[in-house]
């Protein structure tokens, strides 16, 4: 296997400095390196599940075995109870937003069970498979393994060389790290598919909400993207003309310093508004801007949906966390008045995953609650510390990312 990493010619000095990096120093001055083989083995296995090298492979088998073949599965304690995907991660220096986001990401069945099967191997792109490849070692050993907890260093790596901002010790926000790295998994897993044509539809709302059809698949689009459609009324013509938009992820208002529920932010979010003055848009039939009422619908429900619940607040020099109590359900989320009615096919949810933030804009600190599918029941992820808890713990004053999923996850199926 170290044969096989040392060919990445390219690749070799990264390579070593992870190694040395694993060990706390230099390869040839750290006597604890063979006490550590096992450490060195997985490193390697990074860079053997890289693109390049799988080219290689395939070249020389008909047949492409996946290295979950070759990674012993060791037989759960029987005093001991299961605990697949209850995997603590170490904090790597102000990286509790990463952690939080790569739990909640590890209780997605669907997601998890379509890495560990080995079926993201084949969609690997050339050009971007470092991510994806220690990405599905990172769920491997939080599923599998048997360790209380396990280092992302290499996950880190892998996506620091494209952001570095992620490399360096210092707080980042856990949405937008959620957007990197669901935008860097559909880079390397996507596929091209040529657009059919679109018959001719009749009727407003057939052409308001008529199926998005996209050129480019991957697991990502399929269980996480939406699409919105915007229907904007210009003032003066009272002409209608619609916009499409895709998202991964929902910015949700908070419309109360104190308390309100999800569907107030919903309803904050989806209701008409009225632009004016600065905000004007172009009419393309009064050609010139206009007052118009643009309005938002889910035109495409995911089957995962995420919000982000917009507590930062940044008016000029004015920065403030807004502390509003958000109430939201665990179960039968109901998105039917804002799905358009001939897509609402996934109408109610059940909460999967919550992020929390503690603290201010310039410190805090990020946790993760996640339901885990194996058990069924709740857990608390805070960096190293797990811990189970009761489902009426689950909603809280400081969630900031919520998960919901429009179907109950089954146990993921992993190659044997």
């Amino acid at each position: 296997m170290l044969c096989h990493a040392v060919i990445l010619d390219s690749k070799f000095p990264y390579f070593l400095s992870l190694v040395g990096n694993a060990f706390g120093g230099s390869l040839i001055k750290n006597s604890s390196l063979f006490h550590n083989i096992e450490r060195l083995i997985v490193i390697c296995t990074y860079f053997v599940l890289s693109k390049p090298f799988l080219s290689m492979w395939h070249q020389h088998s008909a047949e492409c075995t996946d290295y979950y073949d070759t990674l012993p599965v060791k037989e759960a304690d029987g005093s001991q109870p299961c605990s697949q995907g209850v995997t603590g991660l170490r904090n790597l220096g102000n990286t509790c937003y990463m952690n939080a986001i790569l739990q909640c990401l590890c209780s997605i069945s669907p997601l998890v069970e379509y890495f560990l099967s080995g079926k993201y191997i084949t969609a690997l792109q050339n050009d971007c498979s470092e991510v994806a490849t220690a990405f599905a070692y990172l769920m491997t050993d939080m599923w599998l393994g048997d360790s209380d907890c396990v280092s992302p260093e290499i996950f880190r790596s892998a996506l620091g060389n494209l952001y570095p901002a992620f490399t360096k010790k210092t707080q980042q926000d856990a949405q937008e790290f959620l957007i990197y790295v669901l935008n860097e998994l559909h880079e390397a897993l996507k596929k091209y598919h040529y657009p059919r044509r679109r018959s001719h539809e009749k009727g407003s709302a057939q052409r308001c909400c008529r199926k998005w059809i996209t050129t480019e698949t991957s697991v990502i689009t399929q269980l996480f993207e939406g699409q919105l459609n915007y229907s904007i009324v210009c003032l003066k013509c009272e002409k209608c003309t619609y916009k499409n938009e895709v998202f991964t992820v929902l910015s949700l208002p908070i419309p109360s310093e104190y308390e309100c529920s999800l569907q107030d932010c919903l309803q904050c979010f989806f209701q008409q508004d009225t632009l004016t003055w600065n905000n004007q848009i172009h009419c393309s039939f009064c050609e010139t801007k206009q007052e118009t009422a643009v309005r938002a619908g889910i035109s495409k429900a995911p089957k995962i949906i995420i919000f982000h619940l917009k507590r930062f607040d940044i008016q000029g020099t004015t920065k403030r966390k807004l502390r509003t109590d958000i109430h939201y359900p665990l179960t039968n989320l109901d998105l039917t008045p804002y799905i358009c009615p001939i897509f609402r096919k996934y109408p109610k949810y059940n909460l999967c995953a919550v992020v929390n933030h503690f603290g201010d804009l310039d410190g805090g600190h990020y946790t993760a609650f996640c339901k885990n599918s194996f058990t069924q029941a709740w857990y608390s992820f805070d960096d190293t510390r797990v811990s189970e808890i009761p489902d009426t713990s689950v909603q809280n004053a400081t969630a900031y990312l919520l998960f919901y999923s429009c179907q109950p996850f089954s146990i993921p199926i992993q190659k044997h």
